[in-house]
């Protein structure tokens, strides 16, 4: 039996009419601990650490970690900016209803079509490198193995939420098991001293040497933020933690932390311990520990991503099924598109709105992995930049005395936030720039011609009452 959220529209949009059904809302069942597996499993540090890592070393070389680092930085500004905002906001629509609220409906709008593109690209980049690892066992096509896992972590995000936070759990203990054993193997077969990464240099496409300068770290910089990229679950999980005034900024600030220690310290282990600079370069790091440790200790370590990438896609698909379910409710489609967006299965799961993000992420893992991965980076960027924006606004009006938690150091730091993205989007690759661009246009127009003429009863971003003063 499935229950619809209410198509009429609330009392506060159109003062004159009778009043409106309360919106459904999700139900509030994880604490700190249950939302830090969860966004910890979204963030993936080993998916991360073997899927997206890989094309730093090549492009960037023993400067791996220093993009790294410094993307890092930029991700605890943006961390302290979702905090406050979460906090101030507690809704599944994350980063939409926040600027939405605070910034107005149209700048809103932008922030969900950004959000929605990483949403809908980021499982599908994430489940392709499936394959990979499970080459010890089966051979299987990269294209096929990341549609199956998407598949079945669209099955498992049909479940009930809690039982889903226990099962990425366990998986999440075996690959920060396998990202400790990759940093163990490394440090302890070292050719070069943490020097080395302070002098950036690289294998050519010619096989020379090549060094390596600050503007490739500003070409990879897209990239960098991706590793780290899903600490921001907690804010659309926001609906379902316990005392979210909080616990979302306790959930995202410990994921942040976290997640930048599981994966830098097994990065910088892995410069180090790399026999030469073309092993390094070459991002191969299943052979780096088979070499290390033979054969079996790499066979298990590749078994541990291979899970990693499932239970990745498992929290992305719960993740993003909750914007599209959010969308829905606050009525940013058709009114048909609206019902079914906004339907609950019986364990309060938005099971349309799931298979609508499973789906075509399966479908997504047909194309090219470079040009998904690029798209990506520009639309994190503009997500992070727009969030910097609304932060802005977090201390205006009757927000400024509300009981939320309060980033440090504002606003010289949503500012300065600002510039460094700003000036990071410029630096991006040209293609995805203008898909990213085309997209948004394209949202613009549906904006300009279908939500604004009818902003009685559409778009009408829905903050639920989370029970606390």
């Amino acid at each position: 039996m499935t229950d619809t959220l209410d198509s009429s529209p609330p009392v506060s949009a159109v003062a004159s009419q009778a009043p409106a059904d309360v919106p459904k809302k999700l139900a509030r069942s994880l604490g700190v601990v249950g939302g830090t597996l969860l966004t910890l499993s979204c963030v993936t540090p080993a998916s991360s650490l073997f899927v997206i890592v890989p094309e730093l070393f090549q492009s960037l070389g023993t400067y791996t970690a220093l993009a790294i680092g410094i993307g890092s930085l930029i991700c605890i500004a943006v961390a302290f900016c979702y905090s406050e905002l979460g906090t101030l906001i507690p809704s599944a629509g994350g980063e939409y209803a926040m600027v939405g609220t605070l910034a107005g409906r149209f700048a809103g709008w932008l922030v969900f079509i950004q959000s929605l593109i990483v949403v809908m690209i980021v499982p599908s980049l994430i489940a392709i490198g499936t394959s990979a690892y499970l080459a010890p066992i089966v051979d299987v096509d990269p294209k096929i193995a990341g549609a199956a896992v998407m598949i079945a972590a669209t099955v498992a995000g049909l479940l009930d939420l809690r039982a889903n936070a226990w099962l990425t759990g366990i998986f999440l203990v075996l690959e920060v098991i396998a990202c400790a054993v990759v940093s163990f193997l490394g440090f302890s077969h070292s050719e070069r001293g943490v020097g080395s990464l302070l002098h950036g240099s690289v294998i050519g496409e010619g096989g020379g040497t090549s060094a390596v300068g600050m503007g490739a770290i500003l070409a990879a910089m897209g990239t960098a933020l991706f590793v780290t990229q899903g600490f921001s679950t907690a804010i659309y999980l926001s609906e379902e933690l316990e005392n979210p005034r909080r616990n979302v900024a306790r959930t995202v600030l410990w994921t942040l932390g976290l997640s930048v220690v599981i994966i830098l310290v097994p990065v910088i282990a892995i410069t180090v311990g790399a026999p030469d600079l073309e092993a390094l370069s070459a991002g191969d790091i299943s052979a780096l520990v088979a070499g290390w440790s033979g054969s079996a200790v790499g066979t298990f370590v590749s078994l541990c991503i291979a899970l990693a990438i499932i239970n990745a896609g498992i929290v992305m698909v719960i993740q993003n099924s909750r914007v599209l379910f959010a969308s829905g409710r606050d009525r940013a489609w058709p009114e048909p598109a609206n019902k079914a967006f906004g339907t609950l299965n019986r364990f309060s799961a938005p099971w349309i709105s799931t298979l609508a993000v499973g789906i075509p992420g399966a479908v997504l893992c047909f194309v090219p992995q470079d040009l998904l991965t690029n798209i990506t980076g520009v639309a994190v960027a503009a997500l992070y930049l727009l969030v910097a924006v609304a932060s802005l606004f977090s201390r205006r009006r009757h927000h400024k005395n509300a009981p939320a938690w309060r980033q440090p150091l504002w606003p010289v730091l949503p500012v300065l936030l600002i510039a460094a993205l700003g000036y990071v989007l410029t630096q991006l690759d040209h293609t995805a720039l203008a898909w990213t661009a085309g997209i948004t246009v394209a949202a613009s127009l549906y904006w300009v011609c279908y939500l604004r003429p009818r902003q009685d009863s559409r778009w009408i971003i829905t903050v639920p009452e989370d029970g606390q003063s």
